[in-house]
């Protein structure tokens, strides 16, 4: 698996262009100022509150990359002042598996890029990217019922809604199952 993939989302009027990348142990500040977020802590189950946390959950990423069954990207977009960029989400497909016709996306979201069409954007590329490298017929998505921040991003994406799933340790709360089906 290409671990130095990067895909790029242009920008337009008011709108950052978005950099889909690899993680990087670079990362490690951002990404644990992301999770300080309570937002973040509600809505993901691997919680990063120190160094050590952060270096699992990159190892997590990493390990993804290696194996080819998990493709994390870090969402970053340059900084309108200084043109450095900066963490604003995370994008995963997951569960890919060889013969398989269906995988999984997640995403997050930093508390500074939400509401700006940043989750939305990232996964639009990430989904993409996805139907055109591995030829799968479809993705599924999955979140809280509770959350309806994400069930706005998935149906914007057309991820359509397809069914609740019941809570199963070690999720508490029942679960929405959108789907996209790739394109003709």
């Amino acid at each position: 698996m290409d671990m130095g993939l990067v895909l790029h989302v242009p920008g337009r009027e008011g709108v950052a262009p978005l950099l889909l990348r690899v993680w990087a142990a670079g990362d490690v500040p951002e990404l644990i100022e992301a999770y300080r977020d309570p937002v973040m802590l509600r809505w993901t189950r691997f919680h990063v509150r120190d160094e050590r946390d952060a270096g699992q959950w990159l190892e997590k990423q990493w390990k993804g990359w290696r194996d080819g069954d998990r493709l994390s990207f870090a969402v970053t977009e340059p900084d309108p002042g200084t043109g450095v960029h900066r963490l604003v989400a995370n994008v995963v497909v997951k569960g890919l598996v060889a013969g398989a016709s269906f995988a999984e996306v997640g995403y997050w979201t930093a508390r500074a890029a939400r509401g700006r069409g940043v989750a939305g954007r990232a996964l639009e590329a990430l989904t993409t990217w996805v139907f055109e490298a591995r030829g799968l017929e479809g993705l599924r998505l999955l979140h809280e019922v509770g959350n309806l921040a994400s069930c706005r991003v998935a149906r914007k994406c057309g991820y359509v809604l397809e069914g609740v799933v019941p809570a199963t340790p070690p999720f508490p709360c029942d679960g929405h199952v959108h789907v996209r089906r790739a394109p003709c």
